[in-house]
């Protein structure tokens, strides 16, 4: 790489770190560095590592077992397992099905992949045979790395690829652990391109079949210097991101982003979630930033936070994966004094959206564009609005957006259309410039010829004690055309009751406009997600459509017509 690429990319991530609470600074004068061959492993990660002893990353198991690994061993680590895969025919431009837990060995090869070359497929071990032969197919997948235990969801898969098991030797398997045998010196096979491809992700299928997302040595490495400016991390910090790996946020949080400033990835192993455990890991540990999905802050509020205020080292807490609701934030305010931040992207971008630190947060808003990011909301007509589509001008194309769909040219067409990226989401943008989201456009529904978000009514809701989480769907109604319903789970020690129904809904009317009211409530287990979470309200608006066409009501289920002094 010329030193000036080199030099281009520490200059425009200095710049973000020295205006790290100075938005407007950062958002007007912030350039995408113009990169022409680029190795991120090689580049930055090797250069930063030069000598550096400093922990890279730290991984703590659920029995206190616990593993360092310093920026200078990584780095020599990480050229001894390129050697052995170089060994073993992975070659620039292979592409490589990861399939592992949150192990040294993921990094360790992450590392390998893209010094070599190759096009990483990242994958959850939540997948089934099913799903493993989707990706096999449509990735082109030659080789595959996965944890040993889950080397059996392959015996029966169909393809060409060479496999390798992580952990206990699996017969007919290649063993990840003969790498310890390869040399250290390693040296590329040439000089890698900024626009050479180095991630294909498949997206998690909330409304459809999972898209196969392209990323390239510069758009996820470089492009996550937005993350790491709206997350507010400075080298030496401890960050904890909670993201299973095989998702999008993995890469953006436990991996480009803290290490682009030089951050330690600190990682909390666990076999089922524990806020308690959480929270004296966190302590233990000296965890300078906290990055999580809204389930497991809810999960948090449960706890007597106030009791951990002045023993945590926490500086920045973050949410991410879905919107946050006001009450988390408002919540985790009043126990640490801490301004809990919502941000937005997708697995097609960086963050797009947030609130960085050091900026006023208003209750709802996910914040304003992020620096390199110019953000458009477009309407029915495909015209800037205060309420729209969430976009993104192409004309200044940001550095973090996907090269496209790999399998699909018309859908890639489709979302560019018109020299705008539409993310599927929308939103309204105030005077200030702060953006508030209002759902997937799937999502949004009508009711009396009136528009409803989800996401409002289910901000209402979630502060009422005994709900945990809530969904809001589409019920038919032959008056309305659909009406407001409530699918709800509830805390530890509440249970299903008409009583508790009529609460919550009277909860709702006092707080949502007549035309926003929630008119329905159904108490389940719990709500249908994709495997990564995310709740999956198209098939919860296709259930509720069916059971309408002439099924009964469940068993948990009211209707606001079941409670005279509702009714209006």
């Amino acid at each position: 790489m010329a030193a000036t690429d080199s030099a281009a990319f520490i200059q425009a991530r200095d710049f973000l770190l020295k205006h790290r609470a100075d938005y407007a600074t950062a958002y007007r004068d912030f350039r995408w560095p113009q990169l022409t061959s680029f190795n991120w492993a090689l580049d930055h990660f090797d250069a930063m590592a030069r000598g550096n002893d400093a922990t890279a990353l730290h991984i703590v198991e659920e029995d206190g077992r616990e593993t360092r690994r310093s920026f200078a061993e990584l780095s020599a680590r990480s050229n001894q397992v390129a050697n052995w895969l170089r060994a073993q025919g992975v070659q620039r431009g292979d592409r490589v099905l990861l399939m592992l837990g949150n192990e040294l060995a993921l990094w360790e090869l992450m590392l390998a992949c893209i010094k070599l070359g190759a096009v990483m497929i990242p994958a959850t071990m939540l997948l089934t045979p099913d799903d493993l032969q989707d990706r096999l197919e449509r990735g082109n997948v030659r080789h595959v790395v996965v944890a040993s235990e889950h080397a059996a969801k392959f015996a029966q898969l169909a393809g060409r690829y060479t496999r390798i098991a992580v952990g206990a030797p699996v017969e007919g398997w290649l063993n990840f652990a003969d790498s310890a045998q390869a040399p250290g010196g390693f040296t590329p096979d040439g000089p890698t391109q900024a626009t050479d491809p180095l991630l294909l992700y498949f997206t998690s299928g909330t409304t459809s079949k999972p898209k196969l997302v392209l990323h390239t040595h510069q758009s996820y490495p470089v492009g996550h210097l937005s993350t790491m400016y709206w997350i507010g991390l400075q080298p030496g910090d401890v960050h904890l991101n909670i993201s299973s790996p095989g998702w999008a946020k993995h890469a953006w949080s436990c991996f480009f982003a803290p290490w682009n400033a030089g951050a330690t990835i600190f990682i909390f192993n666990y076999a089922r979630f524990s806020a308690p455990a959480l929270l004296e890991a966190l302590q233990k540990h000296k965890v300078t930033s906290l990055c999580a999905p809204p389930t497991v802050w809810r999960m948090l509020i449960q706890e007597d936070l106030g009791v951990w205020r002045g023993k945590l080292a926490l500086r920045e807490v973050i949410g991410a994966g879905e919107p946050l609701n006001p009450e988390i934030i408002d919540q985790v305010q009043t126990a640490w004094g801490l301004t809990l931040r919502d941000g937005f992207g997708q697995t097609e971008t960086t963050a797009q959206i947030g609130n960085p630190p050091g900026q006023p947060v208003k209750p709802g808003s996910m914040g304003r564009p992020l620096p390199g990011y110019e953000v458009v909301l477009l309407d029915v007509d495909d015209n800037p609005a205060a309420e729209g589509e969430v976009a993104l001008n192409l004309a200044v194309r940001p550095l973090g957006l996907m090269v496209g769909y790999e399998d699909d040219a018309g859908k890639t067409a489709d979302v560019m259309r018109q020299g705008c990226y539409r993310t599927g989401d929308t939103a309204t943008r105030d005077a200030d410039g702060y953006i508030t989201f209002v759902g997937r456009a799937d999502d949004v529904f009508k009711a009396s010829d009136y528009r409803i978000s989800p996401f409002e009514l289910e901000s209402v809701l979630i502060e009422h004690p005994a709900v945990t989480e809530v969904a809001i769907v589409p019920s038919p109604d032959p008056v309305r055309l659909a009406v407001p319903k409530a699918f709800v789970t509830l805390a530890a020690g509440q249970h299903p009751s008409a009583e508790l129904a009529q609460e919550i809904l009277a909860f709702a009317r006092e707080r949502l406009a007549p035309y926003k009211r929630v008119r329905r409530i159904e108490f389940v287990h719990e709500l249908p997600k994709t495997i990564s979470g995310k709740i999956r309200r198209v098939q919860m608006r296709k259930s509720e459509h069916e059971r309408n066409d002439g099924a009964g009501r469940g068993e948990f289920e009211f209707f606001e017509e079941d409670f005279p002094g509702l009714k209006g």
